[in-house]
């Protein structure tokens, strides 16, 4: 299994959530939603799709009347959370302060 794709420990995935505000655990997945207008949510969603193709690793996207909600897993690695969900997780929350999207709870 490639590096990235090794599941993390409970401590592990703990610890990279300590390091990730506002993301959140749901079972073997990390979840954040964002406020955003509706297309400025397309325009950050084809940002994210052009990063994930780069670095072969994507998230499940719901896109709503102002929100924008990710949720990332490997599926790769059995629907277990893997350094490449955090790694992914970081990288989205780079590009939605870029997009000027609002972190919400969801």
């Amino acid at each position: 299994m490639a590096h990235g794709l090794v599941p993390l420990t409970e401590e592990e995935i703990q610890a990279a959530l300590r390091d990730l505000p506002g993301w959140r655990r749901e079972g073997d997945e990390i979840t954040r939603a964002f406020g955003i207008r509706y297309h400025g949510g397309v325009a950050m969603i084809v940002h994210v799709a052009d990063i994930e193709r780069l670095i072969s690793h994507h998230a499940d996207i719901d896109l709503r009347w102002g929100k924008v909600r990710f949720s990332i897993t490997t599926h790769d690695a059995g629907h277990k959370l893997t350094e490449a969900d955090f790694d992914l997780a970081r990288r989205i929350d780079a590009i939605a302060q870029a997009h000027m999207a609002e972190p919400i709870d969801d």
